[in-house]
């Protein structure tokens, strides 16, 4: 029987049914009850994601129809900032920019993590302390690592200044395109580990008896990551891009603390220039319109994604099994 065919055969078959019930909840027969929890244990978490989430997101909601400085009462205004919002040529240039260091994010990220999951999923000793020294990155908050990159990469005293024959003048911050690609190689610094961490926990699920399939067939590694390995890795990959969209579209951290938007607005992403008309023009509601549009951008996207890639019709792959 071939590989393909295998695999086929165990993403059609139908799903596992569930284990009997026993006992319930007063465990009739004697037995212990094993159900799904009930309502009651998702109430802490409902209230402080309304707490922290949803009143917030409301209160902007309201705020982006108004003029606030902070100090004085806010005045309704209706879709005055919303109509500034697409007569903004630096808005608009913000909101591209976010687009492309989300899409520069996903394709740098993306095999990059699938790769060294895969790797990484492996047993071996060397692989396990080299997966723990490379997982560092997870432990450093946004601030500290673009703080160290921009020591790192400073044109005076940093590598650059020492290498500039690598590096040109030195100045990576000074041009667009270089700039740009500090903030790439940083995010996916920092970032790729978490996706590697879901990547190798979905590769240590697959199935061994396909590749043992495999192996029998004659398949070798490459043509076995392919066959087996990806296709049993969509649902994590569909997961991953998602929140990779999502963090990309809201990054503030990194591009505050390494370019400060520049040179110029050539950096000047749209969470950027939300912050820099709440707390430095105190424009308080342009700045909220701002907020809700990238919200409201990311959820579609994210919807998007899910709808055309099928994520939301997806049914196991024998991951986690």
């Amino acid at each position: 029987m071939s590989t393909e065919t295998l695999v086929k055969r165990e993403q059609a078959a139908p799903p596992p049914k569930p284990a009997a019930r026993r006992g319930g909840r007063g465990g009739r027969g004697g037995g212990i009850g094993v159900g799904r929890p009930g309502v009651g244990w998702a109430v802490p978490a409902a209230i402080f994601f309304g707490l922290f989430a949803l009143v917030p997101l409301a209160l902007v909601a309201v705020l982006s129809f108004a003029t606030w400085n902070g100090l004085s009462d806010p005045e309704f205004i209706g879709l005055d900032n919303w109509k500034k919002l697409f007569d903004d040529p630096v808005l608009i240039e913000s909101l591209w920019l976010s687009v492309l260091l989300t899409v520069l994010g996903v394709a740098v990220q993306t095999p990059l993590s699938i790769l060294l999951g895969v790797w990484a999923a492996g047993h071996q000793r060397n692989r396990a302390i080299l997966s723990a020294i490379y997982f560092v990155p997870l432990l450093l908050s946004v601030a500290a690592v673009s703080v160290l990159w921009r020591a790192v990469l400073d044109p005076n005293f940093g590598v650059p200044a020492q290498a500039k024959w690598l590096f040109g003048d030195g100045n990576l911050f000074g041009h667009q395109a270089s700039a740009i690609g500090v903030l790439v190689f940083v995010s996916t610094w920092q970032f790729t580990p978490l996706h590697t961490l879901i990547y190798q926990g979905a590769a240590r699920a697959v199935p061994q008896v396909l590749y043992q399939a495999a192996q029998i067939d004659g398949a070798g590694t490459v043509r076995q990551f392919f066959h087996i390995t990806l296709p049993q890795l969509r649902n994590s990959i569909i997961t991953s891009m998602i929140l990779m969209v999502v963090g990309g579209l809201t990054t503030f951290d990194t591009v505050l603390i390494l370019t400060q938007g520049g040179p110029g607005t050539d950096t000047t992403i749209s969470a950027y220039y939300m912050y820099q008309k709440a707390f430095k023009t105190f424009d308080y509601g342009t700045a909220s319109a701002i907020g809700l549009l990238l919200v409201l951008v990311a959820t579609v996207i994210s919807l998007v994604m899910v709808r055309l890639s099928g994520y939301d019709k997806m049914r196991s792959t024998m991951e986690g099994l």
